[in-house]
């Protein structure tokens, strides 16, 4: 079944969202291909997530847990959520379709506000705590939200970018105990709240990507496509159960995070344990502590926990689920051979909201990605948009019932092609079905899960004020798949040594988050460009492939290495 347009009847007040969805020609094609994605006209996708399991598994049954013992019930969950929407409706005046900014690592509050926002027909704009102002102010334009929820200790850079850009955002912080404090505010209220009768088809979610120009893309997803990720992936792959504890290393502003931490065990009636940072050693400490039985994260814990003999931690799980990049099958084969498991691997991505090509159990392929899950279709297209047939490489296509609409609609035709959804990623598909990953087809730099724009790097290396020019590209990387690899260029008589480059990293992670700074750096006499003075990024990107020094065409020069 595809879905007609036009739209249902929206509850928002507040038309911004539906006034920026793309013009719908330039949708990709929807389609709901079994029982579970057919919604009703209205829903709000909060009801599903907490009102309807908290009935359905008791008020009393565990939801979220912390490493220091914090339990939270699917009871207390549902009330708090209703007291977040309550100071935002009746303290703060959010009326329905006005975005709402979170800013938080993963812990409960921030689940709570999350729920509340849906609750209260707000627009939820999660961003991670690790951005610096210099990337919340482009979203805080792009989204403009009324509302910040922050983390009292995230806060300084939402009141900058505040400043900034939004004067008149109402900044209210969490955690720090005063008496403004959403904690404080939220006791005042009766927990009770009817959640507001939102179209199935209200945007819900303002999902930031991380584009590769720099400029943030901002995907729109409605209330059923929130749904639809557990009624696809969630229940046909990842089957999570009442009795599970799942365990994800990404934030909830990925969606990745979102969907393993918070919809698919609210959904099954599980319980989730929030960690707002681990480093491998510590997440495989944390799942044999806590009884973890369902852990996400990226190939590159993975192989961190096998390369530290720590894989036995894990040998309690009953799920692993693999994204973010590709898993290697070494990796895949010694969590095989050492405990038993078998991780799920997969992929998804932001304008699709989550993973929609995977496989488990029994219908594993070591080294491949896997078939499309039920309720979507993939396929490998060619250069004029042509399906490929078996063993060719090529574009992956994938339609179903969640598709990439771009906040404004600007850059919606360089993802959507003739109704596919163009994700970036080179496949090919085998004889029977199974798609095996190649590489990125575009600038975008996988490392260790994180999509890392490479243009935005160099925009921040060129704010040292010894830098010249610079340019970045992936390098390949045993650990975390790619690593970025910059090309830099610095003034005259500024020595390029390992001090330098280390003053250079330690800049980039001042401006950026701190995951995205150049883990090596080399320095050049001059970038590589050709006649009409167009910079040569494929020389770069084979430079730094060979582990060889570039060259802007025939000298040598100086490259220095983070060790």
């Amino acid at each position: 079944m595809t879905l007609p347009l036009p739209l249902s009847p929206s509850a928002h007040l507040d038309t911004f969202t539906r006034d920026q969805l793309p013009p719908a020609h330039l949708w990709p094609t929807l389609e709901f291909t079994t029982p579970e994605l057919r919604y009703p006209d209205r829903l709000n996708a909060a009801t599903e997530l907490i009102d309807t399991p908290a009935a359905l598994f008791g008020p009393g049954r565990p939801a979220l847990r912390t490493p220091s013992g914090e339990v939270w019930t699917y009871g207390e969950l549902l009330i708090r959520a209703n007291q977040v929407a309550q100071v935002l409706t009746e303290d703060l005046g959010l009326v329905p379709g006005r975005r709402v900014l979170l800013r938080s690592p993963n812990n409960p509050w921030t689940v709570a506000a999350w729920l509340g926002v849906l609750k209260a027909g707000g627009v939820v704009v999660t961003t991670m705590a690790a951005l610096r102002t210099r990337e919340l102010v482009p979203v805080a334009e792009r989204t403009l939200p009324s509302i910040a929820l922050v983390d009292h200790r995230f806060a300084a850079d939402v009141r900058t970018a505040r400043d900034t850009a939004l004067p008149g955002l109402a900044v209210v912080e969490y955690g720090g105990g005063g008496p403004d404090d959403l904690v404080a505010r939220a006791a005042d209220k009766s927990g009770e709240f009817t959640n507001v009768d939102t179209a199935a088809d209200d945007v819900a979610l303002l999902g930031p990507t991380s584009g590769s120009t720099g400029a943030p893309k901002i995907t729109m997803h409605f209330h059923r496509d929130i749904l639809s990720i557990d009624n696809t992936f969630g229940r046909h792959t990842l089957g999570l159960v009442p009795d599970d504890l799942a365990a994800c290393t990404a934030p909830l502003a990925f969606t990745f995070g979102l969907g393993m931490l918070v919809v698919f065990p609210l959904r099954a009636g599980a319980c989730a344990l929030l960690t707002e940072s681990a480093t491998p050693p510590h997440l495989a400490e944390l799942v044999a502590r806590h009884g973890v039985t369902a852990l996400a994260t990226a190939p590159t814990a993975y192989r961190a926990i096998l390369r530290e003999g720590a894989e036995r931690r894990l040998a309690g799980l009953r799920v692993g689920v693999s994204a973010g990049e590709h898993i290697p099958r070494a990796t895949w084969q010694e969590l095989r051979e050492h405990i038993g498991l078998r991780i799920i691997d997969g992929i998804g991505a932001t304008e699709l909201l989550h993973i929609f090509i995977s496989a488990a159990g029994d219908d594993i392929r070591p080294g491949a990605t896997g078939k499309a899950v039920p309720g979507y279709r993939a396929t490998v297209l060619g250069p004029d948009g042509t399906e490929l047939g078996p063993g060719e490489p090529g574009r992956l296509g994938v339609i179903g019932p969640v598709g990439c609409r771009y906040l404004g609609g600007e850059r919606q035709r360089d993802y959507v092609l003739a109704g596919w959804n163009i994700t970036g990623d080179i496949f090919h598909r085998d004889d029977d079905g199974y798609f095996h990953y190649h590489a990125r087809s575009d600038s975008m730099i996988v490392s260790s899960g994180y999509n890392i724009g490479g243009p935005e790097v160099e925009a921040a290396i060129d704010t040292h004020p010894d830098v010249v020019e610079s340019a970045v590209v992936a390098r390949p990387d045993a650990e975390r798949g790619s690593i970025v690899c910059a090309f830099v260029v610095l003034r005259d008589g500024v020595p390029g040594d390992a001090a330098k480059a280390k003053e250079i990293q330690d800049h980039v992670k001042q401006v950026l988050a701190p995951y995205k700074y150049p883990r090596e750096v080399r320095f050049q006499s001059a970038l590589p460009r050709n006649t009409s003075g167009k910079l040569q990024r494929f020389k770069l990107l084979r430079t730094a492939a060979e582990d060889e020094p570039a060259t802007p065409d025939e000298p040598a020069a100086e490259a220095v290495a983070e060790s």
